[in-house]
């Protein structure tokens, strides 16, 4: 039987290939606003849905973050990238953390965008009911994603942002994802990381702070960077598209010593910190 293909597009056609991931709440339509200004002279993005998710929705599979590195390993051997960067948005951030887990000699750098940690999610019982209701209630996908953007969006935008979700995930397999992403802790098996890491947090983001991220991204990983963007809150992708793309690029770019002007200890958005 043939081993499954993640679906997938490619963007650009540069040298450095990089595979992005998307998070709970969409699949890689996620990436939409950001793809137009993306330099694809200089990089290779593969954009994936994960199982459940997209033109994967009814793809069968245990929904798990180790499942999903498994097959971005895959796709990535599959498309003769033997080495490359990633990134990862929320859950997918916890995806790509796996990546590094089980090949690290594949991985040329690593991006959190508002990553879930390698330690789980930590929710407290209410956010936990909250969370398990989003499967089958349109209202709890909302009232996180306006929690989690600091209640400053409009409600229209919240509105797209739960219809997108509904239309592109399959609610069993959402519901199964939150139990990997949120409740597995595999720290013991990154910590220590070489591999160069940057996360990007938002500030209007509670959930995910830049605090949450110092106190487990920075501390995972030996070689990591901490970017915090002022306008954001847990959507960068939709929220500071252009800040997100010059942060996340120019972190890409320092592997061959073509880092722009926000460089490992430059300034974007609301600031940067180097471990």
């Amino acid at each position: 039987m043939a081993s499954f293909v993640l679906p997938h597009v490619l963007h650009g056609g540069g040298p450095h290939k990089v595979v992005a991931v998307h998070g709970w709440f969409a699949d890689r339509s996620a990436f939409d606003t950001v793809l137009p200004d993306l330099d694809g002279d200089a990089f290779q993005y593969a954009l994936v849905d994960l199982r459940g998710y997209g033109e994967a929705k009814d793809a069968a599979g245990a929904y798990t973050t180790a499942e999903g590195a498994a097959d971005v390993l895959a796709l990535a051997g599959r498309l003769g990238w033997e080495r490359c960067s990633l990134i990862g948005h929320s859950m997918g951030g916890s995806v790509v953390q796996r990546v590094l887990a089980a090949a690290p000699h594949r991985v040329r750098r690593l991006v959190g965008i508002s990553p879930v940690p390698a330690s789980g999610a930590g929710l407290s019982p209410e956010q936990w009911e909250l969370f398990a209701s989003a499967a089958h209630a349109p209202e709890s996908r909302r009232a996180i994603i306006d929690l989690t953007t600091g209640g400053r969006r409009p409600a229209a935008w919240l509105d797209r942002m739960v219809r997108r979700s509904l239309e592109r995930s399959d609610p069993t397999a959402f519901r199964a994802w939150l139990d990997s992403w949120a409740l597995e802790d595999f720290e013991a098996e990154i910590d220590g990381s070489p591999v160069p890491a940057l996360a990007v947090a938002g500030a209007l983001d509670p959930a995910l702070s830049a605090d949450v991220l110092r106190a487990t991204w920075l501390r995972r990983h030996a070689a990591a960077t901490l970017a915090e963007l002022s306008g954001a809150g847990h959507y960068a992708m939709d929220e500071t598209p252009l800040e997100l793309i010059r942060t996340v690029e120019d972190f890409l770019r320092a592997d061959s010593g073509e880092g722009g002007p926000a460089g490992r200890d430059g300034r974007t958005g609301g600031g940067q910190d180097a471990r």
